[in-house]
């Protein structure tokens, strides 16, 4: 008898990856003349992953695959969505895979989301999967043409109704996301345990200095610039900064680092705890003053004020050469909301990156002797 995982533990798969085992299904239909009923995806994090095909059907220059996303234990709007891949032959474009957004699939209709205005909103992590498990399936069909794969979610529109991307510029539909391929139930309480239990593993092996940071990438980016501390010290707090820093408190762990990008960031120093995009927006406002305070012009004040990312304030910011001078300040705003919070209970330093995992800036808290 196979031992049944606990309530609140059991991993899914991304948009993204569904996405990617459609687009492969549909591109062996192509070239053996069957959508096949199970399919072989790699992921983004190299682990091969079993999906089954629950509707398919080709006729030589196209063919059709959908497959469920299963989001796990994670109470995700899209847990069921049909993420539906239909792939076609473009005759005379020898090599080349064309990726387009069909029904349900968002449009990208402002700056600050990494993908230019009018483009499907298919972030770039699964761009690439996507065609990765094409290429990877179509073989030497790609020497005779091109392909052409459309990604739809059919109830898709309705589904984003329940996110925040009508309000972040995305429009008609959801987003294809993920960097690894695996949905981890970030929001369940047995995320919330493991954050703490990360904390007390610290400080039960005597370690002064716990690493939180808020995603994957960013953990990669702080064991590089951290790589002198034990990987004990490294914890993947996710949205959990509260559950995190009172656990330092109750432990008596003395440094704290927080590895963040400035999305998440922001949030820390507007004063969320709990950094779940659904759960406050973005202080744009508060974006606004940090810009003027660097010297912005007005103007871009205004726009950054009248955005609802972050990531737009940085990228305005950047092209006016004063995005160092931003995640600095942006972090010191942190810094400082944090010490209200918790006022001579631990050292805190801040690391920040950029959506590539490259650092921007490294700011420690001010000490006086």
């Amino acid at each position: 008898m196979t031992e049944k995982k606990p309530k609140g533990t059991r991993k899914g798969f991304t948009t993204g990856a569904c996405s990617a085992a459609a687009a492969r299904a549909a591109t062996l239909g192509l070239v053996t003349g069957r959508v096949p009923d199970m399919i072989d995806c790699r992921l983004p994090n190299e682990q091969v992953v079993n999906f089954a095909v629950i509707e398919g059907f080709c006729d030589g220059e196209h063919a059709h695959a959908v497959v469920i996303k299963d989001a796990g234990d994670d109470p995700d709007c899209t847990h069921g969505a049909h993420l539906t891949a239909d792939v076609h032959t473009l005759p005379g474009l020898p090599g080349q895979i064309v990726l387009k957004g069909g029904a349900g699939v968002g449009t990208i209709t402002r700056r600050g989301l990494g993908l230019p205005i009018g483009a499907p909103a298919i972030n770039p992590v699964p761009r690439r999967n996507i065609e990765e498990n094409v290429r990877a399936a179509a073989g030497a069909l790609l020497d005779a043409c091109g392909l052409e794969v459309m990604i739809s979610v059919p109830e898709g529109e309705q589904m984003a109704k329940k996110t925040l991307n009508s309000r972040l510029g995305i429009i008609g539909g959801i987003s294809i996301l993920g960097t690894t391929g695996i949905v981890h139930p970030y929001s369940t309480a047995a995320f919330r345990a493991s954050v703490v239990q990360g904390v007390e593993v610290a400080a039960n092996q005597d370690l002064d200095t716990v690493v939180l940071t808020t995603g994957g990438r960013t953990e990669k980016f702080a064991m590089r610039e951290l790589s002198q501390l034990p990987e004990a010290c490294f914890v993947q707090m996710g949205d959990f900064l509260k559950y995190a820093l009172d656990t330092v408190v109750h432990t008596g762990i003395k440094n704290v680092v927080i590895g963040a990008m400035v999305g998440k960031l922001t949030k820390i120093a507007q004063g969320e705890t709990i950094t779940h995009a659904g759960r406050a927006p973005v202080n744009t406002e508060l974006l606004a003053e940090i810009a003027a305070d660097i010297g912005a012009d007005a103007k871009t004040c205004e726009d950054i004020r009248n955005d609802e990312t972050a990531r737009y304030a940085f990228e305005r910011l950047a092209e006016l050469g004063l995005m160092p001078e931003f995640c600095h300040a942006l972090a010191r705003r942190a810094i400082q909301t944090l010490k209200a919070r918790y006022p001579d209970q631990f050292r805190l330093r801040v690391l920040v990156s950029d959506f590539d995992g490259v650092k921007l800036v490294d700011v420690a808290e001010e000490t006086h002797d």
